[in-house]
C-alpha cells in the first residue's frame, strides 16, 4: 500500500482588527456617546410584567393502594384512616391527584380520596412561586408541616400503615385543616427553612388532640391551631445526606374553657446512596419522637409517641424494612379512656418494585398495648399501583 503525502494547504492571509472607534471621533466625544445611551437606558419604562399563561391541562394521576390482612384479634387497634383494619381485603384509598401551574405566580395542587364508602378531599391549595427573599405562600386545605410522615400520603410511607404517633396525637388523617401556610428558605450557606401556619382547630380525624369534633366558632387568632416547623439538610457528600428538624403545634382543646394543648416532637433522617452504584442500593435510618400535653380540668396530661425505622433498598427492584414504636397511656385519659398505658409495636416488610409505577409489599406486625394479656399479630400483603403523570415527592 502507498502512502501519499497531505497536501500543504497555504497560508490565509491575516486579517487586521477593526478600528472599534468611528472615523473621525475623538476619544472625548466617544465618552459623551457611551454616557448618553446610558442615561437613555436608565430613563427607559420597566418592561411589561410576564404576560398570565393561558389554561393549561393539569398533570392527573390515580393511586390504588389495597391490602389483604390477617390478624389474630377481631380489632387490630390501628389508628390510621387508610390502615387495612380487618381480615380479608381491604381497599385503603384510591387518590385521584392534580397539580398544574396557574400562572407565572401561583400553582395549585388537588388530592382527592376515594374510599369503599365514601369521598373527600384530603388537600387542595394554592402555592406562590414568586414571593421575593425566599418565601413562600400556601393557602386551602392541607397537611401541616409537623415532623416527616405527617406531611406525606399513604404512598410515600415506608410501611403499609399509619406510625401510631399520627394517630393518637392528630388523628386517623393525620394533622390538616384549613388555613394558610408561610415558608421561609434561609439565606443561609446551607438549606434550612422554616414554616408556620394556622389553620382550623377542629376535626376529629385531623386535630383530636385540640378541638376534635367539636365544631366550635373561631372568635379570636388563639382558637387557630397554630404549627411551626423548621428543617435544616447537610449533605456530607455525594453519598451521603442528613436531615434534622423540629416541630411544634399549639392550640384549644374542647375539654374546658380556655383550655389548651401543645405538641413538640424532632426528628431525623439519615441517608447512604452511592451514586454511581448501578442498582440504586440505599440505607436510610428515620428517627422521630414527640410529646403532648394536654390541660383538661383539674389537671395536665403529658405523653409521648416515636418510632424508628431502617429502610434499605438491596437491589433495583427489591427493598428490606424494620420499625419499632413506642407510645406512652395516662390513667383516666378522657381522649383515650384504654390507652392507659405503655404500647410497642413493631414491624418488618419486604417490597418487590417491578417498576416506578407499581410495588407488591409484604408486611408484619407485632403489638403489645400493656392493657392486653396477648399482643396482636399481624401480617398483610399490599398492592400499590399508579398511572398517569405524578409529581416528585419532597425529600
Amino acid at each position: 500500500m502507498a502512502w501519499w503525502p497531505t497536501p500543504t494547504r497555504a497560508a490565509e492571509p491575516a486579517v487586521e482588527a477593526a478600528d472599534p472607534t468611528p472615523a473621525g471621533l475623538s476619544d472625548a466625544e466617544m465618552k459623551a456617546l457611551s454616557e448618553a445611551a446610558g442615561a437613555d437606558v436608565a430613563a427607559a419604562p420597566p418592561p411589561p410584567p410576564p404576560a398570565a399563561a393561558g389554561p393549561t391541562n393539569p398533570a392527573l394521576s390515580l393511586v390504588l393502594d389495597t391490602a389483604v390482612a390477617a390478624y389474630s384479634a377481631a380489632k387490630p387497634l390501628l389508628t390510621g384512616g387508610h390502615d387495612p383494619k380487618r381480615n380479608g381485603f381491604n381497599l385503603q384509598q384510591l387518590e385521584l391527584h392534580a397539580e398544574s401551574s396557574v400562572d407565572p405566580y401561583l400553582t395549585m395542587q388537588g388530592n382527592i380520596v376515594f374510599a369503599q364508602f365514601g369521598v373527600e378531599v384530603e388537600e387542595i391549595y394554592a402555592e406562590t412561586l414568586a414571593l421575593p427573599h425566599g418565601l413562600q405562600v400556601k393557602a386551602g386545605q392541607f397537611l401541616t408541616a409537623f415532623g416527616r410522615i405527617n406531611p406525606t400520603h399513604l404512598h410515600a410511607w415506608s410501611f403499609a400503615d399509619q406510625a401510631l404517633l399520627i394517630g393518637k396525637f392528630f388523628g386517623s388523617e393525620g394533622s390538616r385543616g384549613l388555613g394558610a401556610q408561610l415558608g421561609w428558605l434561609l439565606p443561609l450557606p446551607w438549606y434550612v427553612e422554616v414554616r408556620a401556619s394556622a389553620t382550623d382547630a377542629a376535626g376529629a380525624c385531623c386535630a383530636r388532640s385540640f378541638l376534635g369534633g367539636t365544631d366550635l366558632p373561631v372568635r379570636a387568632p388563639n382558637d387557630l391551631l397554630a404549627t411551626a416547623s423548621v428543617k435544616t439538610f447537610v449533605p456530607f457528600d455525594d453519598d451521603w445526606s442528613l436531615s434534622i428538624g423540629a416541630s411544634g403545634q399549639s392550640g384549644p382543646n374542647a375539654s374546658g374553657n380556655a383550655n389548651r394543648s401543645a405538641i413538640a416532637g424532632g426528628d431525623l433522617y439519615l441517608r447512604y446512596r452511592p451514586v454511581a452504584d448501578s442498582e440504586r442500593r440505599s440505607i436510610s435510618l428515620q428517627v422521630e419522637h414527640a410529646v403532648r400535653a394536654r390541660q383538661i380540668p383539674g389537671r395536665s396530661l403529658v405523653d409521648h409517641a416515636g418510632y424508628a425505622h431502617l429502610v434499605a433498598q438491596i437491589a433495583l427492584r427489591w427493598e428490606v424494612g424494620a420499625r419499632t414504636e413506642w407510645t406512652t397511656g395516662v390513667a383516666d385519659d378522657p381522649l383515650d379512656p384504654t390507652w392507659s398505658g405503655d404500647r410497642q409495636r413493631h414491624a418488618a416488610q419486604v417490597t418487590f418494585l417491578p417498576s416506578h409505577f407499581s410495588r407488591l409489599r409484604f408486611h408484619a406486625t407485632i403489638d403489645r398495648p400493656a392493657w392486653r394479656a396477648d399482643p396482636i399479630y399481624g401480617a398483610l400483603v399490599a398492592l400499590e399501583a399508579l398511572i398517569g403523570a405524578h409529581g416528585a415527592h419532597a425529600f
